[in-house]
């Protein structure tokens, strides 16, 4: 006789005979039954003997409840029993524990910064995405219920490192603010996976590239963001949102009410920068909000990248990203022989970890330092003349 404990077989089934139930035994898990009334009404329950008396719980109904979820939760009654709790207090607290989605929209509503910041737009965007993507499985799952071994194959599974990274990193925040705000008492998942070695990219305009960047950047539509990216080192979406009213023109600076790390920065601007500002300013006689106003609903602009591959193009340059004129920025301090502090500061770094890169983009700094020191060691042990060392330059920019 086939097994009716299957979907198929659940739907099939008839309605008790009128007055009676029928109850139908899970081969697979000790105790799990499908009761079926009259009325055609389908429940899963769990039934127990503990002390010589006969305890039934109901778990949920069919098919709000499928059999999968029926059986995960009869696991864990089944094994809180055998520790000695009461089978219907523990199927009480298993059904007050949240959900994954319920946890992370907890999170994405209350979850606060040290700054007592709510999570940016961007963040929030960013969670609800990966989640939709890539953890559709355990979105309606309890929290108990979400094993490493599980998260494992979802974050095998993902075909880019990043992204897979990204994943464990937000199943991760979830489970740490379930837990502290008194949720769930169920182990981090995320915290027995391990992440992908990622290393750092290490792009930027190299020397030879200026003088075809600045000469297609000149003939862009949109050269003047493209020039504010790299004389800046703002993150293009602070730029796409950069408003008149954060700008001061006789001061030079501009202030970014909120970056990333959900902090306010406070840049100053290279006269080139002013220089572009101050024209743009005059032409913007509709008094638009932002230096790069746009027709869509942010009302500034929204998406360069059509722009962008345009421009690499007609300068004859591969493998080159927005945000990598962030990064040239930073390059070119380090060649000047600017300490990580103030590039991290110039950046709006939060860590030391992300202005670390720049500490080995470049080999000059390095060069001119070891041959320095190597001169005057060989000098002051008379082994050779002394030799003049001269400083590194750049080349002015006709």
């Amino acid at each position: 006789m086939a097994n009716p404990f299957t979907k198929r077989g659940i739907e099939s089934l008839p309605s008790a005979p009128a007055g009676t139930r029928t109850t139908i035994h899970d081969p697979a898990t000790p105790g799990l039954q499908l009761r079926v009334t009259d009325t055609g009404a389908k429940s899963f329950c769990l039934m127990r003997r503990i002390g010589g008396k006969v305890e039934r719980v109901t778990l949920g109904r069919f098919p709000a409840m499928t059999i999968e979820q029926a059986r995960k939760m009869a696991a864990e009654v089944n094994g809180a029993v055998a520790k000695g709790h009461n089978p219907a207090e523990v199927k009480r607290a298993i059904r007050q524990e949240p959900t994954f989605s319920e946890a992370l929209e907890h999170l994405i509503r209350n979850k606060r910064n040290r700054a007592g910041l709510t999570l940016s737009p961007k963040t929030i965007l960013d969670y609800r995405k990966v989640a939709g993507l890539y953890l559709p499985g355990i979105l309606g799952e309890r929290l108990s219920s979400v094993t490493a071994e599980r998260l494992r194959r979802i974050h095998k599974g993902i075909e880019s490192k990043a992204q897979a990274n990204n994943v464990k990193r937000i199943v991760s925040s979830v489970f740490n603010y379930a837990a502290e705000v008194g949720m769930t008492d169920a182990p981090n998942p995320a915290a027995r996976i391990k992440e992908y070695l990622i290393q750092s990219r290490e792009r930027f305009i190299q020397p030879d590239e200026l003088p075809r960047f600045f000469q297609a950047v000149a003939e862009s539509p949109l050269g003047d963001f493209f020039l504010l990216a790299i004389l800046t080192g703002a993150r293009r979406s602070n730029l796409q949102a950069m408003r008149w009213q954060d700008v001061n023109l006789e001061r030079a600076v501009w202030t970014i009410p909120k970056t990333k790390n959900g902090l306010p920065q406070t840049i100053p601007l290279p006269p080139e920068a002013v220089a572009i500002l101050e024209r743009r300013k005059a032409e913007a006689v509709h008094r638009e909000t932002f230096v790069f106003p746009g027709p869509g609903k942010t009302g500034h602009l929204v998406e360069p990248k059509r722009a962008w591959d345009a421009m690499l193009k007609a300068a004859g340059i591969e493998n080159l990203r927005i945000h990598d004129l962030r990064r040239t920025l930073g390059s070119w301090q380090a060649r000047q022989g600017a300490s990580l502090a103030i590039i991290g500061k110039s950046l709006g770094h939060k860590t030391h970890q992300a202005t670390a890169i720049y500490a080995r983009l470049d080999l000059d700094p390095v060069r001119q330092s070891v041959e320095s020191a190597t001169a005057a060691m060989f000098e002051a042990g008379g082994i050779k003349e002394p030799a003049q060392i001269i400083p590194i330059r750049q080349k002015a920019r006709a």
